[in-house]
């Protein structure tokens, strides 16, 4: 569809396509990386208790009371942290504040599908570049880029992690342009790069509340960086909202990253539940990445991922494919709990043993 009233950002867009969201109950849904045990309890009394305070007034632009606990918890300034309505927010705010439309930024070709659309919406030239035969991402094709650098770690939807080292190497290979690591599922990870922030200045990190911490309905998240950096990210929201994040939001992610013996608790539990399911996938022929995120990226040699998405569906498991050429044949299975796991498991038994190909 065209329409004469476009501009020509819309008509050069190429909308992300979000996964899908069925309205069935009896769906389990393993598609959109969502966690399956719900938030921590005290973020349900602070948003009930802001309910019943000050609804009628504008939140703070800054979200101030979330800013300071989670410079408290990196033991950081406040100034080195930015609050956005969830981490796509923040990642096209930092498309508008750090990369211009005559330099080239580089991500990698298989990568969270938003970079291009932002790219293409902003006007942003870009190269995609190619990641190994094994997925791991090449550390030397990202040094001395020309606009910018962003990398997902771990990756999506591959799971795979850059160490700490590899990330410091692109961050130094780039001084004079902007390096953003989108750690959105770091929590489930060994390391986050936020240790770099203080001494790299071209570094940014854009984490969210959403995976680790139960919040994918209140929409938060938030970037890490140099203080300049913050600066430009706060002069563009300013120029487009000043209140992206309300009161109630406020009020449960600054809960959430208070209890942290609840978030560590739910973290481990699914990083127990993905090291117990990547052995019983490779027992059914399964190949797997070595996944350091919230699931799993698995292809199979006799089961073509389009047909065991469907086949999955129907037994009301929905699970991700991407329809792309480099990753046609994988599947992208987000972790539930250890039950939901077990029943996955259950279906996907009776689909391989009606296929007749049962490993």
């Amino acid at each position: 569809m065209n329409n004469k009233f476009w501009s020509e950002a819309v008509k050069r867009t190429e909308p992300y396509v979000p996964g899908e969201q069925l309205n069935d109950p009896d769906i389990t849904k393993l598609n959109t990386n969502e966690n399956p045990y719900g938030p921590s309890p005290e973020v349900t009394e602070a948003v009930e208790a802001e309910l019943k305070r000050k609804l009628h007034l504008y939140p703070p632009p800054g979200a101030d009371q979330l800013q300071e606990e989670i410079a408290r918890y990196y033991k950081l300034d406040q100034d080195h942290i930015f609050i956005g309505n969830g981490s796509d927010e923040v990642l096209a705010f930092s498309f508008m504040a750090f990369f211009e439309q005559n330099a080239k930024i580089r991500f990698p070709a298989i990568t969270y599908s938003f970079y291009p659309v932002y790219a293409k919406l902003f006007n942003i030239p870009f190269e995609k570049i190619p990641l190994n035969h094994d997925f791991t991402i090449p550390v030397e094709g990202f040094s001395g880029a020309e606009g910018g650098v962003l990398i997902a770690n771990p990756n999506a939807p591959t799971g795979l992690y850059l160490n700490i080292e590899a990330v410091e190497q692109i961050v130094r290979s780039n001084p004079d342009c902007v390096v953003i690591i989108d750690e959105a599922y770091i929590d489930f990870a060994p390391a986050s790069a936020v240790s770099l922030v203080t001494r790299y200045p071209n570094l940014l990190i854009v984490q969210t509340m959403s995976k680790s911490r139960s919040l994918a309905g209140l929409r938060v998240g938030f970037a890490i960086g140099d203080a300049g950096l913050i600066e430009a990210l706060n002069r563009i929201k300013d120029s487009f909202n000043s209140y992206t994040i309300d009161r109630l939001a406020i009020a449960g992610a600054s809960a959430a990253v208070k209890d942290d013996r609840y978030f560590r608790e739910t973290t481990e539990k699914i990083a127990r539940t993905r090291e117990w399911l990547i052995p019983e996938m490779k027992k059914r022929g399964f190949y797997v990445t070595p996944s350091h995120a919230n699931f799993i990226f698995v292809s199979h040699e006799q089961l073509p991922a389009a047909s065991l998405y469907h086949k999955l569906k129907q037994k009301k498991f929905l699970v991700r494919h991407f329809n792309k050429p480099e990753i046609e044949n994988y599947l992208r299975i987000t972790i539930g709990t250890g039950e939901q796991m077990t029943q996955f498991l259950k279906a996907l038994d009776t689909i391989n043993t009606s296929s007749g190909r049962r490993e």
